[in-house]
């Protein structure tokens, strides 16, 4: 029996402590100056407008009251001018995510000051801190919008149930924020690459224009040439399953999106550890 040294595990708790409380830490202290700057308030003004614009827009198109057309069958009773306004936030939902975060780590290296952080906590613990206030930011921005357009449905559709109405608002919500968090890893990742915030959100709108004709190319070469394959490797091919009625389809799509942002995050650590900060 050995004496003298403390058990594997509990050896290994401290640093996991330290770890935990350092990613806290990092997380409330951005997240706090994040909520008093005036682009989030911009980016809400801007998410919440695009959202009405995209509402006002649909509904005289549609009429607003044309029959639900079975696109999203789990979304029972859901408005079709509705529906087609999430499906546009969706698609914009990339861009708001990049303009919110494209300098969370290029700021700090350009400016150098990461180097100050360094010293104090671990690098991991400032990348994951970093990530998680883009997504708590990113959680109160959907919410309020979703809540604001549930409200507006259940007022112009009274046969939209209040029960209708918050089964609706979960899914849609936590389907918003599964298909979001890869493209928050992904900012992440771009602003990982350069000490320039402009380069980072240069490189970032080409990484999601780049995905985005990917997918196209796929759906048009579909049974025609290899580039169908191409769908397959961007984030927003998998979207569709979010919205699936069926518990396993939703759950594999949310483990493709969670191995993306996995991705995405280990590339932005593997590059921060290999460049001279």
């Amino acid at each position: 029996m050995e004496t003298g040294r403390p058990p594997r595990d509990l050896a290994r708790v401290p640093a996991t402590l330290d770890g935990l409380r350092e990613i806290a830490v990092i997380w409330s202290a951005e997240t706090l100056r994040a909520m008093r700057s005036a682009r989030t308030l911009v980016l809400l003004g801007l998410y919440a407008m695009a959202s009405l614009a995209a509402l006002l827009f649909l509904s005289i198109l549609r009429g607003g009251s044309q029959p639900h057309t079975g696109a999203m069958p789990d979304l029972e009773q859901l408005p079709p001018v509705i529906e087609a306004v999430f499906k546009v936030n969706l698609f914009f939902l990339p861009i708001y995510v990049m303009l919110m975060g494209f300098d969370q780590i290029s700021g700090e290296v350009g400016s150098r000051s990461i180097r100050y952080v360094t010293l104090r906590a671990r690098l991991s613990s400032l990348l994951l801190g970093k990530f998680l206030m883009q997504a708590s930011l990113l959680v109160g921005l959907v919410l309020v919008i979703d809540v604001g357009i549930f409200l507006y449905a259940r007022y112009t559709h009274p046969n939209f149930t209040l029960q209708a109405m918050a089964l609706n608002l979960v899914k849609v919500w936590l389907a918003t924020l599964v298909f979001a968090l890869s493209y928050v890893a992904l900012t992440a990742f771009c602003s990982s690459l350069f000490r320039a915030s402009g380069l980072s959100l240069v490189f970032n709108l080409c990484l999601v224009v780049g995905f985005l004709l990917m997918e196209l190319a796929g759906w048009y070469y579909q049974g025609k040439s290899f580039l169908e394959y191409l769908r397959f490797l961007t984030p927003s091919y998998y979207s569709t399953d979010l919205f699936s009625p069926v518990l396993r389809d939703f759950g594999r799509s949310a483990l493709v999106y969670a191995s993306f942002t996995l991705l995405f995050l280990g590339g932005a650590y593997a590059n921060l550890r290999s460049r001279d900060l």
